[in-house]
Order: structure tokens, then sequence, then C-alpha cells
């Protein structure tokens, strides 16, 4: 493998900003911005505005949409006729 090509590999803080909620893992992402961490070690924090965390469609919040009614509008528009 060729060397210094790579990013650095590090652990970083990704921070939701809609609903303040935070988590540490490992990316090649950076920032100039750091937080002191649960375990009293700074890291770089990346802020995002959407996670896991507040997203509807892992919320259970996902508004449904009726579409039983396009569909059938649809099918009846291009419907073969024979």
């Amino acid at each position: 493998m060729k060397e210094n090509i790579h990013p650095k590999y590090q652990s970083v803080v990704f921070q939701d900003l809609s609903s303040d909620f935070a988590f540490l893992t490992r990316s090649t992402m950076s920032s100039k911005d750091t937080v002191k961490w649960e375990d009293g070690n700074e890291y770089p924090v990346v802020k995002l505005d959407i996670t896991s965390h507040s997203h509807p469609f892992y919320t259970g919040k996902q508004k449904t949409l009726d579409i039983g009614g396009r569909v059938d509008k649809f099918r009846q528009r291009y419907a073969k006729k024979a």
C-alpha cells in the first residue's frame, strides 16, 4: 500500500444540532472545533443538521402520504383499453 495518500483516521464526535445529541466514533472527517467528551479527552466535533436521532424516519414521526388514490388514478388514466 502506498504511504501518505490515505486521510487520517481518528476519533471524532458528531453532534446533532437539532436535538443536541452527540456520539463518538472514528472517521476521516476533521474539524477545528473541539469538545471535551465524557472520558475527559478532547476530540474534534463535526456539527450536523440531522442524524438518526432526529430524522423522522428513525424517530417514528414520519408523515405517511395517501398514495393509494394516486395509484388508482394513474392506472385508470393509462389502462389499456381493449
